[in-house]
């Protein structure tokens, strides 16, 4: 089946927080700025989950909404389907968003003043949750080759640390963690009682070819049992303004801990995006398989830019975004360098790490092909 991903859908004026931020904005040239720092994808939903949508919407009343069956099936068979994870419905705690995820589990893990680790750079709330949360965020460099230092977070190590967050894959790197990597946290926090939070939003656009997702949970009885697994279709089928996520959480004492933790806090699930959930799950397998086969094709197009006057693109093995390493570049500021060259990046100072960007390249083709032009016309003026 063809799956149109190249016809641009003008979201200027549509409420999108990713084009609203430089509305009226214009780049040296007088360009508009191309906005590519949030993760959100410019491509439309899928058919069936917008049918599914339309269905519901026709039936006319929106109100209070439960965990339908059909919604718990649709996570547990694409948990079955897609990783051999066989779940039962009741560890699934709906969310209204995988930030409020981290939130509530920061709050769920110890008690005030405890640690929670992380490793950085990574997705911003990894780092702000436990904070807010009145936890300490112990932050470990990852590595030169972006692996988790383990012998540094042991030595940060405390008996106040409770709490390890996992970005799986990761965001803004891309790195698929090895089955040694996993082991080494699983046997770190196996041995010193930690509960790990692993956000696993982006696991279902891996885009080495063949590879698998492994939810850190799978690794064995006792890391489920420590484990609180944070997922959405948000990502993945473009719906992040649907808030519909959730929480898989095998072990019913830390079950319960999470859902006192979100108590009066939490909304209700969104009878939409629940909607919209069960739509994607169970009907759009085909649909993914398209988006990544184009996602692969701009992977490969933004990997051009590797090299070029000092830029490194670290090659995503998953995701829809992009690591750029500037630091071997003059600029000075190189996030503002190339928003006024018109192209619209996350600074590395977000995720923890100064001196690099993040793109997003889930947009058509020829969008992308016009923000690397302008980012290579920038470098060489530069240059010259």
């Amino acid at each position: 089946m063809h799956h149109d991903f190249d016809t641009p859908i003008d979201r200027r004026g549509s409420d999108s927080l990713k084009w609203a931020k430089y509305a009226g904005r214009r780049s040296r040239h007088g360009e508009e700025i191309i906005p590519m720092w949030v993760a959100d994808m410019d491509f439309a939903a899928p058919p069936a989950v917008l049918s599914a949508l339309q269905q519901r919407i026709a039936h006319g009343v929106l109100g209070y909404s439960h965990s339908r069956p059909e919604f718990l099936q649709a996570i547990t068979g694409a948990m079955a389907r897609d990783y051999g994870w066989s779940i039962e419905p009741e560890w699934i705690v709906p969310l209204a968003g995988l930030v409020s995820g981290l939130n509530i589990a920061s709050r769920s893990i110890g008690e005030k003043g405890d640690a929670i680790v992380t490793a950085t750079p990574v997705y911003p709330a990894l780092f702000t949750a436990p904070v807010n949360m009145e936890r300490e965020c112990v932050r470990i460099p990852l590595d030169e080759n972006w692996g988790w230092d383990m012998d540094a977070v042991a030595a940060a190590h405390t008996p106040r640390t409770k709490g390890l967050m996992l970005c799986h894959p990761h965001n803004p790197v891309g790195r698929v963690w090895h089955e040694a990597e996993l082991s080494g946290i699983a046997e770190y926090a196996e041995k010193n009682d930690l509960v790990v939070v692993s956000d696993e939003i982006h696991c279902d656009m891996m885009l080495e070819p063949g590879a698998r997702h492994r939810p850190f949970a799978l690794l064995s009885p006792q890391m489920a049992r420590r484990t609180i697994t944070l997922m959405a279709p948000s990502k993945t089928y473009n719906i992040p303004g649907l808030g519909a996520d959730f929480a898989i959480i095998p072990d019913t004492p830390l079950r319960q801990r999470f859902q006192s933790a979100m108590a009066g806090i939490a909304p209700h699930l969104n009878v939409l995006g629940m909607v919209a959930t069960t739509a994607a799950y169970a009907q759009c397998v085909d649909w993914r398989h398209g988006l990544l086969d184009y996602l692969r094709n701009n992977r490969d197009l933004v990997m051009t830019l590797d090299g070029v006057r000092g830029l490194r693109v670290i090659k995503p093995e998953a995701t829809y975004l992009a690591w750029i390493d500037c630091r071997a570049t003059s600029l000075e500021n190189p996030q503002a360098f190339f928003e006024a060259a018109g192209v619209g990046l996350s600074a590395g100072e977000d995720f923890g790490r100064e001196g690099f960007l993040r793109l997003n390249f889930g947009c058509t083709t020829a969008t992308l092909q016009e923000a690397l032009r302008r980012m290579r016309q920038a470098l060489e003026e530069h240059a010259a």
